[in-house]
C-alpha cells in the first residue's frame, strides 16, 4: 500500500472526474496533483540523501512479479494511479544520487527538472512559431549563444533527439553541401564512392550514419588513435590519400571531443589543416565534452581550433546537467539546415502566415514533430548564468583530478588506465588483495578484467554504488567512473574508493 493516500472521496474517482474532462473538477485535480507533487518531492529528497541506496536491485523476473503492469479493460481509480507512480519510483535507479557514477548523464538539476515539468504541462510541438511562440524564441536565443561560445558569428542550429541524431544531421548537411543534387537525384548525383573518416574510439553513431545514409560501414574509415585515445592526424592523412588513390571521394571527417570511454579529445587544429587540404567537411562530436567550452581553465588545449569546424554536436544533458534529453547540433553556415532538409509541406509550413515564417523550424529537420527540449535548458541557464556553468565544469574536473590523486596514493588497490585523464572519465582497475603482489602485465589485466562484472554485480545487489565497466580495443574489462553530477563532493569520491575495497577485496 502506498503511503501517498488520497482522501477516500477523491481516491475512488477516475480520470474523467478531473480537468480537463470534467470542467467542475478543479478541486479534485488540485488534490491529486498536490499528492503527486509530494511523491515527486520525496523522490528528489531520497535521491539527494547519501544514506539512501542508489537502487534496490531485482532480477527481471522478480521485478515483473512484484509489479502490476497489466493494462485493464476498465479504468483504475486515482488512488491506484498514485500507487502505480509510487511503486515505479520505488524501483527506479536514482540516477541523480551522488553515488551514481555509471553514465555520462548523471545528477538531477532541480531547475532543469522544473523546466521539464512546465514543458510537459504546455505539451506543444516545436515545428512552428504558431503553436510554440515563446519556446521558439528561447531556442533562437540559447542556440545563438552556444554558437558564439563555439566561436562563430551567425550560423544555424537545432535541438535534436540525442547526440546520434545530431551527428546524423551533420552528415546529411555535409553531403548536401558537397553534392546538393543528391537530395533530388540520389546516388546518381555522386560521381564515385563517398568516404568518411573517424577515430577508432568514436561513438558508434558515426558509423551508424554510414549505414543509414547509404555509404555502408566499409566506407566509414576508422583512423588509429594513440595510447590516450586521440586520433592520429598523420594516419588520417595517410588513409585519405589511400582512398583517393582508389578513386574514392573523401568528404567528411569526424573529430571527437570527449570520447565515450576514455574521454579523449582529438587534436582539432591538426585535423582541420588536413580537412582544408583535402576539401573535407570537419564535424566535431562534442556531445560529451562540449560543456568544457564554457571553462576558461579547461577549454584549451582541448578545443583549440573548434571555430574551424563546419558543424558541432553538443549535448547539454551531459556535462552541463540539463535533464534528458537535450542535444544540439550547430552549423557554421546559415541556411544549410533548411536547404538540406526542407520538404515544404503546405499543410504546415504555409508561406502566407500573418507572421515571419522564418521563425518556423519544422522544415529544417527530418522528423516533423519535435519535442520541446529548450525550456529546461533556458531556465537552467538563467538560474546559473554562464559563469555558473563555468564553475560547474571546473568543479567536475577538479573532483576527477582529486579522484586520480587519491588513486595514486593507493597503487596497491587501484591501477589507472590513463595517468592523466582529459575529461571526467577516470578509467581504472580495482586490485583485490590476492593480486596486489602480482606484477602488472597482460596476465594480471586479464584477471582484473574478469573481476569487473563480478564486482559490478556486488555493487548492484548492495545498492550502494554504481560505476560502469567495459573493454576497449587494447584492454579487457576496466572500470570507467564518470563525475558529471554537480552535487558530488570529495567525500563521495572517498566513499567510492572505500566501497570498492569493501565490496571487492576478497575477490
Amino acid at each position: 500500500m502506498s503511503s501517498y493516500k488520497l482522501p477516500d472521496e477523491v481516491g475512488k474517482l477516475h480520470f474523467q472526474d478531473l480537468l480537463p474532462v470534467n470542467p467542475d473538477g478543479l478541486d479534485n485535480t488540485r488534490i491529486f496533483l498536490a499528492k503527486l507533487n509530494e511523491l515527486l518531492a520525496d523522490f528528489v529528497r531520497d535521491t539527494s540523501d547519501r544514506n539512501e541506496k542508489v537502487l534496490h536491485f531485482k532480477f527481471p523476473e522478480d521485478m515483473k512479479a512484484s509489479l502490476d503492469l497489466e493494462l485493464t479493460d476498465q479504468p483504475v481509480n486515482l488512488q491506484q494511479l498514485l500507487d502505480d507512480c509510487s511503486s515505479t519510483l520505488k524501483n527506479q535507479v536514482k540516477t541523480g544520487h551522488p553515488h551514481f557514477f555509471n553514465q555520462l548523464s548523471c545528477g538531477l538539476d532541480l531547475i532543469s527538472m522544473a523546466g521539464e515539468w512546465l514543458t510537459a504541462t504546455a505539451n506543444t510541438n516545436m515545428f512552428t512559431y504558431e503553436i510554440a511562440p515563446v519556446f521558439i524564441l528561447m531556442e533562437k536565443v540559447v542556440l545563438a549563444r552556444m554558437r558564439e561560445i563555439i566561436g562563430w558569428q551567425g550560423g544555424d542550429s537545432i535541438l535534436a533527439p540525442g547526440g546520434s541524431i545530431s551527428n546524423l544531421y551533420a552528415f546529411l548537411a555535409a553531403r548536401h553541401k558537397k553534392f546538393p543534387q543528391y537530395k533530388d537525384k540520389g546516388l546518381s548525383a555522386v560521381p564515385g564512392q563517398l568516404v568518411m573518416f573517424t577515430s577508432d574510439q568514436c561513438h558508434y553513431s558515426i558509423k551508424s550514419c554510414a549505414a543509414v545514409c547509404g555509404l555502408g560501414v566499409d566506407h566509414c574509415v576508422e583512423v588509429p588513435s594513440d595510447e590516450r585515445g586521440r586520433l592520429i592526424p598523420a594516419e588520417l592523412e595517410r588513409l585519405i590519400l589511400e582512398r583517393k588513390g582508389k578513386g574514392h571521394i573523401p568528404f567528411f571527417v569526424n573529430a571527437t571531443s570527449g570520447t565515450t570511454v576514455l574521454g579523449a579529445f582529438d587534436p582539432i587544429d591538426e585535423i582541420a589543416d588536413i580537412c582544408e587540404k583535402y576539401n573535407c567537411w570537419l564535424h566535431i562530436d562534442a556531445a560529451w565534452g562540449g560543456g568544457l567550452l564554457l571553462s576558461k581553465k579547461y577549454r584549451h588545449p582541448r578545443f583549440t581550433g573548434v571555430e574551424r569546424a563546419d558543424s558541432v554536436t553538443w549535448n547539454p544533458h551531459k556535462l552541463m546537467g540539463a535533464l534528458l534529453q537535450c542535444s544540439t547540433i550547430h552549423f557554421k553556415d546559415e541556411g544549410l539546415l533548411l536547404s538540406c532538409n526542407q520538404m515544404s509541406a503546405d499543410y504546415l509550413f504555409m508561406q502566407d502566415k500573418l507572421y515571419d515564417v522564418n521563425y518556423d523550424t519544422g522544415d529544417k529537420v527530418i522528423q516533423c514533430g519535435r519535442h520541446n527540449d529548450i525550456f529546461k535548458l533556458w531556465l537552467q541557464w538563467r538560474s546559473k548564468g554562464t559563469q555558473g556553468f563555468e564553475q560547474l565544469m571546473d568543479h567536475l574536473m577538479g573532483l576527477s583530478e582529486y579522484m586520480v590523486e587519491r588513486m595514486r596514493q593507493m597503487p596497491d588497490k587501484f591501477y589507472l588506465v590513463l595517468p592523466e585523464p582529459e575529461c571526467v572519465n577516470v578509467s581504472f582497475w580495482y586490485i583485490p588483495t590476492r593480486l596486489r603482489n602480482m606484477p602488472h602485465g597482460p596476465e594480471r589485466e586479464k584477471i582484473l578484467g574478469q573481476i569487473c562484472p563480478i564486482l559490478k554485480g556486488r555493487m548492484m545487489q548492495s545498492g550502494t554504488l554504481m560505476v560502469g565497466y567495459q573493454p576497449d580495443d587494447r584492454r579487457p574489462n576496466f572500470f570507467r567512473n564518470i563525475i558529471s553530477n554537480g552535487a558530488c563532493r570529495k567525500e563521495d569520491v572517498d566513499f567510492l574508493l572505500d566501497e570498492f575495497d569493501r565490496l571487492g577485496h576478497d575477490l
